[in-house]
């Protein structure tokens, strides 16, 4: 049996914002605790992300026992109750899901629109709401909060390493917007894993992440580049998207530590055939 290594974790608390790098953590029913349980949403109830508002990878996340803390260039930190007590039901759209969420605060409303400069709400996935994973590539008691997809998504170094060296670039990982980091395993090699575990975790691997825009935008500026997409498209290009990536669904609840042993359990064809 394979052996690697977790060398990074990633929660990302509002979809679309700036994550947080931590080196232990809760893993729920849902994927890493608080993990895409806020989300900005416009008046039509849709979903926002980078893609439409490369402003929003300005927004800085934070966690304390009590708060999540929101803070960008030029604006106040905003603290807000992790469990909000009230707020009213909104049923919110994520791409073709349909997602009942619930308001956290005017003054968070107005916050985010004053940074943004659009008109938005900030709404939270209650623990008791279910949206379950497409269940294509999942199990029936597979659950996610208000990611794209998948509750995890999984990156090796190497396989940045190998696309940095393609472009004659030093891209960070955090334009990926992994959840899980992977050392010591080849370049690409997770385009074959289908089950692993994680320290006492299990996951199952069922497809490739395709690769939107967000990637060629620098997250500390919003500018947005041609890299990694040029590249992207012409290595990794398979059924007209790019892939970067693998998406992963896990088997149990605990915790992962930076250091956990990763074993590979099966492996099958590469995702992409590349």
């Amino acid at each position: 049996m394979t052996h690697f290594v977790l060398s990074g974790i990633f929660v990302y608390p509002v979809k679309s914002l700036a994550g947080i790098s931590a080196n232990s953590w809760p893993v729920t029913e849902k994927g890493f605790q608080h993990d895409r349980k806020w989300m900005i949403i416009d008046n039509n109830r849709q979903f926002l992300s980078q893609r439409k508002l490369p402003r929003m990878a300005l927004i800085k996340t934070a966690l304390t026992d009590q708060n999540l803390i929101l803070s960008a260039p030029g604006m106040e930190n905003l603290s807000l109750p992790l469990n909000p007590a009230d707020g009213h039901i909104i049923n919110s759209t994520i791409w073709h899901d349909q997602c009942d969420a619930r308001s956290v605060s005017t003054e968070a409303d107005q916050w985010l629109g004053d940074f943004l400069k659009r008109d938005c709400r900030l709404v939270y996935q209650p623990d008791e709401v279910v949206r379950p994973v497409d269940p294509d590539y999942a199990n029936p008691a597979d659950k996610v909060a208000f990611a794209d997809a998948f509750p995890f998504l999984i990156v090796s170094e190497n396989s940045l390493a190998a696309l940095n060296d393609d472009m004659q670039l030093n891209l960070p990982m955090t334009r990926f917007r992994p959840n899980l980091v992977v050392s010591g395993c080849p370049a690409y090699g997770e385009d074959s894993w289908r089950e692993i575990s994680i320290g006492a975790i299990d996951f199952r691997l069922p497809k490739p992440c395709s690769r939107c825009s967000i990637p060629a935008i620098d997250p500390e500026t919003a500018q947005i580049g041609k890299e990694p997409l040029i590249t992207l498209n012409r290595t990794r290009k398979w059924q007209n998207n790019v892939y970067f990536g693998q998406n992963a669904l896990h088997n149990q609840c605990g915790r992962l530590t930076v250091g956990d042993t990763v074993q590979i359990k099966s492996t099958g064809a590469k995702q992409p055939p590349i």
